[in-house]
């Protein structure tokens, strides 16, 4: 599976609309690329919690019509990051679409750990409560959002469900980037799954974002790392790797507390 994650850079000087068309132009650019990722909150920025209930979009809005045709045109898998949710009663949610080379919306996942510690997302949006799999032609993925990578709990009921790598789009600053990385090699390696885990570039709300966007192996290699900039990053990724990994070293059978 050829898979391509686009650290897109997020200036909050830049019209909504221009980083939308951005991005999809970005998305159409991977053709050949079996699955497409954009990171977190990439139309307001994570951090820019005043931004949410202007930017609040519903499932219909213009970023999912905008990258359902992105999709299709690129032939590929689009997990398109996350947006923020507005629903009819106006609860407000971390939402990530998932569409199919078809450019049918086919997944979406409402973030279950919301960051802030009593204020911003934590207290301004809606927790999600069921995780989500996706099933590809060759694989199936297990989606979580940024602070979601801190609760192993999470990738352990994803593994249950069959998920055999992990797509993590993130709004993560820099001033945390160490984590990041050891958060996404240990989730691969307690699972014996890939992690694919989409940055944002920039800076947002005065956060500066730690990019650096990351494809784990299930051995806990790092197959490709982006630098701090904005920048897609492509690799091929060994799906029969997963099982190799599982085979050699079935750790994941000696569980016990479920």
């Amino acid at each position: 599976m050829r898979a391509s994650l686009i650290q897109l850079g997020v200036d909050p000087t830049e019209p909504v609309a221009a980083r939308r068309e951005r991005a999809a132009a970005l998305v159409r650019e991977q053709a050949g690329s079996d699955l497409v990722v954009l990171p977190e909150l990439w139309t307001v920025g994570a951090f820019a919690y005043d931004a949410y209930a202007a930017g609040a979009e519903p499932l219909d809005g213009p970023t999912a019509a905008a990258m359902s045709a992105a999709a299709r045109d690129a032939g590929a898998w689009l997990h398109a990051g996350s947006v923020v949710e507005t629903t009819p009663e106006g609860t407000l949610y971390n939402t990530s679409l998932v569409f199919d080379p078809a450019g049918e919306l086919v997944a979406t996942y409402r973030k279950i750990h919301r960051f802030g510690f009593d204020k911003g997302e934590a207290v301004m949006m809606g927790a999600g409560t069921t995780p989500v799999t996706v099933r590809l032609p060759d694989t199936t993925l297990g989606l979580a959002t940024c602070y979601d990578l801190r609760f192993p709990e999470l990738f352990r009921a994803l593994v249950d469900a069959g998920a055999q790598a992990f797509v993590v789009p993130a709004g993560w600053p820099e001033r945390r980037r160490e984590h990041w990385t050891l958060f996404a090699r240990a989730r691969a390696v307690e699972n014996q799954a890939y992690v694919l885990a989409c940055g944002t570039a920039g800076t947002h709300a005065g956060v500066e974002q730690a990019g650096h966007s990351v494809v784990v192996d299930p051995w806990g290699e790092v197959l490709a790392e982006a630098g701090a900039g904005e920048e897609v990053l492509t690799v091929e990724v060994d799906l029969a790797k997963v099982a190799a990994v599982r085979d050699d070293f079935p750790a994941l059978k000696d569980r016990v507390l479920r």
